[in-house]
């Protein structure tokens, strides 16, 4: 395992950054919490907005926490054009953007629009700031990011859970197999990511964060002895993991705010257990709802903990609330790193 490694966890809200030194112990290596990338691009587009300017966003894909403001480009009437390797940012359907909203997707800049480049890493940020906080460059930058798929003439809800069920009965529910030195074709999000970063391994942030979970001491016992429910509230996303063995035998995937309190928990209590349905969960706007065989070691997976920059949602509820490696929010960088040393 390389020396020095820059792991971030990238979201919608926030980027969540780790910089691993082996030699000093997790509380003590540099940690940032700082504004998503797709937020900085929001607020750059707004800008551009208030101008009156015309937008060309360029560079490749990336996060769309950005969309909003997006469309608020488009109502105030202003043009707006997209590099085909930047569009899909906001969407898996180029056509609709060009017939339904006029956005102009062209691999040239037009005259007189302002360049806006996407990224989720940008290599010459994180020189520079690395450089002002006096660290060293890294040796290996490893990231996770949820990526939807690439999902053509689909939903991309529906797409994601489909992706979930494959890639969970291929691994036999193992988290550590959704770390990808390849990804697969369809997260064409990490793949982008991937390049961006130089080719290190990515992931999504929920499988890197059920890895996280499990490095705490306690949470990986209680996982030998019965089965855990892991659940991660984001700033977008609400994701929820059924645990026993340090395997996973279910999913859970909403939109964080879209339900009260009340019925979030009724949802995980149901989900827990088996009953809720994927249906159920996809026609109240979230993703979906995926379970394996439950084992019955496991029983009704009665432990549960929350992290997440929105876990106080469960706050009053029957939950723990760790803090794995000292800092909750940088649960799936540590996965990252409890990965790269499983390999060496």
């Amino acid at each position: 395992m390389p020396e020095r490694v820059l792991c971030l966890d990238i979201g919608s809200g926030t980027q969540d950054v780790y910089y691993h030194n082996p030699d000093l112990e997790p509380e003590n290596c540099p940690k940032f919490v700082l504004p998503a990338p797709a937020r900085q691009v929001g607020a750059r587009l707004a800008a551009l907005t208030a101008a009156g300017s015309s937008v060309y966003l360029c560079g490749c894909n990336m996060g769309g926490g950005f969309f909003k403001t997006f469309r608020a480009h488009l109502k105030a009437g202003l043009p707006l054009a997209a590099h085909p390797e930047a569009v899909w940012a906001l969407t898996d359907d180029p056509e609709r953007l060009r017939n339904t909203l006029g956005v102009t997707v062209t691999d040239q800049r037009p005259p007189g629009y302002v360049p806006l480049p996407l990224a989720d890493y940008e290599p010459g940020f994180w020189q520079a700031f690395l450089a002002a906080a006096g660290l060293p460059q890294p040796e290996l930058v490893v990231a996770c990011a949820q990526d939807h798929g690439l999902h053509p003439g689909k939903s991309s809800r529906e797409g994601r859970f489909k992706l979930w069920e494959r890639f969970l009965r291929q691994a036999d529910g193992h988290p550590e197999a959704l770390v990808y030195e390849t990804p697969p074709v369809e997260l064409t999000r990490l793949a982008s990511l991937q390049r961006s970063i130089g080719g290190g391994p990515v992931a999504d942030s929920a499988a890197a964060a059920v890895l996280g979970l499990l490095t705490d001491p306690a949470i990986k016992a209680k996982s030998a002895e019965t089965g855990v429910m892991l659940v991660n509230i984001g700033n977008s996303h609400t994701v929820a993991a059924l645990v026993h063995r340090q395997r996973i035998h279910g999913i859970y995937e909403h939109h964080t705010g879209m339900l009260p309190a009340e019925e979030v928990w009724n949802d995980l209590e149901r989900f827990r257990r088996g009953a809720l349905t994927n249906a159920e969960v996809f026609d109240k706007g979230g993703h979906g709802c995926l379970t394996l065989p439950l084992p019955h070691a496991a029983g009704i997976f009665p432990y549960t903990c929350v992290i997440g920059p929105k876990r106080a949602m469960l706050a009053g509820f029957d939950v723990d609330f760790p803090s794995p490696g000292g800092d909750m929010m940088l649960t799936a960088c540590f996965g990252l790193v409890h990965w790269l040393r499983s390999r060496r």
